[in-house]
């Protein structure tokens, strides 16, 4: 049995105990959050409190996570778009529309449970429920990932991650026309003091940057534009465009309520490279825009 603690922040104050604890543990359900307090295994300040404790700023919570039960996922025959494999690694062109791993409310249909059907050897250090799974992109971006098919492979991945030196690129179609071809975005990301749901830039958050480019200047108020990541914060792209006031078309969390009709946010991952985690090659990978991206694109140079 595990242990973690969570000193509660300003924007923590008054959010119940149990939708606190679904918001900053991953993938954990809100009856799972119940079982856990009915079973006591939740203190705050050292004492055991009900699901309706109302959180005060700097109470020191700590929650004791069982040993999950044996778990298997599934392996299913879905199609998979894979760009390249050998024996340590796979580079796959996710979908549009597919979520990475299994999480509550996504427990098939996932790029794990189409890895598992393709490849039987992934590396286990995230987990039965995320094996091989280094890098995550959300479940409507489309585009490149690197998956790790053993543990020396994920550690290594996992390194170049954290230094900075796995290069991802990705194409989005933002509102608004941005008048400079260049720009950088240097703002920390964190929880959304409003809603807690959603990240936002916040003085509290995590180290962001974000370079972006323009590629080309829309009828319509739009632009295509590229972004290279320094850093891997959630939603990064997503947050830092609609900080700057040119959001993603088609974003239901952080985009403009009237929008081209597109499912999900119009966001890419196009480009990828990185060192081979064995051989110490230098690999770049490049996967072209899907086709509901293009018809996109397509529709707002013919009709807007």
């Amino acid at each position: 049995m595990s242990q973690s603690k969570y000193v509660i922040q300003e924007q923590d104050q008054g959010v119940r105990i149990d939708k606190l604890l679904v918001e900053i543990t991953e993938d954990v359900s809100r009856s799972q959050i119940k079982t856990w307090l009915d079973q006591k295994l939740v203190t705050v300040n050292g004492k055991p409190v009900k699901a309706n404790y109302k959180s005060q700023l700097g109470d020191v919570v700590e929650w004791q996570i069982p040993e999950p039960e044996p778990l298997e996922v599934e392996a299913r025959d879905l199609p998979i778009d894979i760009i390249y494999e050998d024996k340590d690694i796979l580079v796959i062109n996710k979908t549009s529309g597919m979520v990475v791993h299994p999480s509550a409310g996504h427990q098939e249909d996932t790029l794990v449970n189409a890895l598992l059907y393709h490849c039987q050897d992934l590396s286990g250090i995230n987990g039965v429920k995320r094996p091989g799974i280094v890098h995550r992109i959300d479940k409507d971006t489309s585009g490149l990932l690197v998956v790790a098919k053993h543990d020396q492979a994920h550690e290594r991945l996992a390194e170049q991650l954290k230094d900075r030196k796995i290069k991802r690129e990705y194409q989005a179609i933002v509102h608004g026309d941005i008048p400079h071809d260049f720009g950088t975005i240097d703002a920390p990301i964190g929880r959304s003091e409003k809603n807690r749901q959603l990240m936002d830039v916040t003085e509290k958050g995590k180290p962001a940057v974000t370079h972006f480019e323009v590629k080309e200047r829309l009828p319509g108020n739009f632009t295509l534009i590229s972004c290279k990541l320094e850093t891997g914060r959630t939603h990064q792209i997503r947050v830092h465009m609609k900080y700057i006031g040119y959001p993603l078309v088609g974003d239901p969390k952080y985009g403009q309520r009237k929008t081209i009709d597109v499912d999900g946010q119009a966001l890419h991952a196009f480009r990828l490279s990185f060192l081979h985690p064995i051989t110490g090659e230098q690999m770049e990978f490049e996967a072209a825009l899907p086709d509901k991206f293009v018809k996109v694109l397509e529709n707002i140079r013919q009709n807007y």
